[in-house]
């Protein structure tokens, strides 16, 4: 009477099996959120219990087998999460007698858990949204971009931006296919959900499946002790952004196939299907048609993917955009470094000859490096590379920004400067189609730009 007294009051559900897993006692109210009725379990084998399904798994059966404590989450019929604790008693022998398990209804705190989860994704969502205004990066409108290429490029993009089709982003390595995956995400409906970026190529592939999958408690050796949530799973409700998803491994591109397929995935380690809501954007820079017909590349994947394909153009075919995003990354940098430096615009015509194999993030370290390490407030074409400089020079339609009187060996600074600037002037009046253009190529204000057209007009080569 005593020991039924103990298990009826306590806060635990308290359950008493023997040596063959027959239950002897157990707490009354206990067995309805596993979706029995109170004392139709006495006498039942938690063999039977869990083959029906109603245990799983029974925490008493494993005790039987490890002969060792043991806890475990469950998972019932009714929709509960319970967390069970088992533990064997031996007789004077060594022989193991019973089993008596203490088991929690989790429910509460697991979906209080998961709401946690959620809420730490948006806060994650929303550092990055506030990254992004800091950065001036929000959105297309600040996309730098004056080529017409580049320009039909993000018509497209705003186009899909508000739906959830999946994009799939091809060019060369430092084009800034990312910088416009974000965009998407920061235009789209998902935009206060996370953007989870993955780069393929940077995991190791036997880390692959449980960075991508996640896992459960005690999973393999070596895991973390709570389990580790998923990068597919973090993207659930946002976008995931795959770059670089050519260099996915032929078994990993079928897990990867299966999960897009079905939007639904299961943890390693785990038995509960997690269904997923996200938008996907890739990116590569391999050309993925040929990587089917060699067999490198799954033909049903390379379909899941290629729904709105957008080619982004090295940035040697857009040259229009070279000028406005030296200027932009110098300033960037300046405001980064608390820095003044200034480039003059010998300088600037030498980037704007150059090819730049490696595109928008070879601009990018450049400038940044020309800005850290000269120590001069004026950067001149003598700090820059060998590559640069031999580059321009080869360049037939160049002409040194000298004045006549320099030529002369009468060097004359007022008259030297007037030279320069009507040179450059004019340079900007044969590139650009507005003055606001003329005004951004030369990082001047376009007032600015009217009066000194009027001042050397007259005097251009025609």
């Amino acid at each position: 009477m005593e020991l039924n007294k103990i298990i009826e009051t306590s806060n635990n559900n308290i359950t008493i099996t023997d040596e063959n897993g027959i239950i002897q006692r157990s707490h009354p109210g206990h067995w309805s959120i596993y979706g029995m009725e109170p004392g139709s379990y006495i006498g039942k084998s938690v063999y039977e219990l869990e083959k029906e399904g109603l245990l799983s798994p029974s925490i008493n059966a494993i005790v039987l087998k490890e002969k060792k404590p043991v806890r475990i989450m469950q998972h019932t019929k009714t929709g509960h999460v319970v967390m069970s604790t088992g533990y064997p008693i031996f007789d004077k022998e060594g022989r193991l007698v019973r089993v008596v398990s203490y088991s929690q209804d989790q429910t509460e705190i697991w979906k209080l858990k998961e709401e946690y989860e959620q809420l730490q994704r948006k806060l994650k969502g929303y550092q990055t949204e506030v990254e992004d205004l800091r950065e001036k990066e929000f959105g297309f409108q600040s996309i730098l971009a004056r080529s017409n290429t580049m320009q039909q490029i993000i018509k497209t993009i705003n186009n899909v931006a508000k739906t959830d089709a999946t994009i799939l982003f091809l060019g060369p390595s430092g084009v800034g296919k990312s910088t416009l995956a974000r965009a998407i995400h920061n235009q789209s409906n998902r935009s206060k959900e996370p953007f989870i970026e993955v780069n393929c190529s940077t995991i190791p592939e036997s880390l692959f499946e449980s960075e991508m999958f996640g896992y459960e408690t005690g999973a393999f050796t070596g895991a973390n002790k709570k389990g580790k949530q998923g990068l597919i799973e973090q993207a659930d409700s946002g976008t995931l952004f795959l770059d670089e998803i050519g260099e996915l491994s032929l078994a990993l591109q079928a897990k990867l196939l299966k999960v897009l397929q079905e939007k639904k995935m299961v943890r390693i380690g785990g038995n509960k299907e997690l269904l997923l809501d996200f938008r996907l954007i890739t990116a590569t820079n391999q050309d993925l048609e040929d990587m089917v017909k060699k067999g490198k590349f799954r033909l049903d994947l390379f379909y899941r993917l290629n729904v709105v394909p957008i080619q982004i153009p090295s940035l040697s075919d857009r040259n229009d955009d070279i000028p406005i995003l030296i200027q932009h990354y110098v300033e960037k940098i300046n405001e980064k470094y608390q820095t003044l430096k200034k480039f003059h615009p010998s300088t600037y015509e030498l980037l704007m000859h150059y090819e730049w194999p490696g595109n928008i993030r070879e601009l990018e370290n450049l400038i940044e490096r020309l800005i850290l390490t000269t120590e001069a407030p004026m950067i001149y074409p003598s700090h820059l590379p060998p590559a640069i400089r031999g580059n321009f020079e080869q360049t037939e339609d160049h002409h040194d920004l000298i004045s006549k009187e320099e030529v002369e060996g009468k060097l004359n600074l007022k008259n030297t400067l007037e030279e320069v600037e009507k040179q450059l002037i004019e340079k900007a009046y044969k590139r650009c189609q507005t003055t606001y253009q003329m005004a951004e190529y030369l990082g001047i204000s376009q007032p600015s730009v009217i009066y000194k057209l009027k001042k050397y007009k007259d005097q251009f080569d025609h």
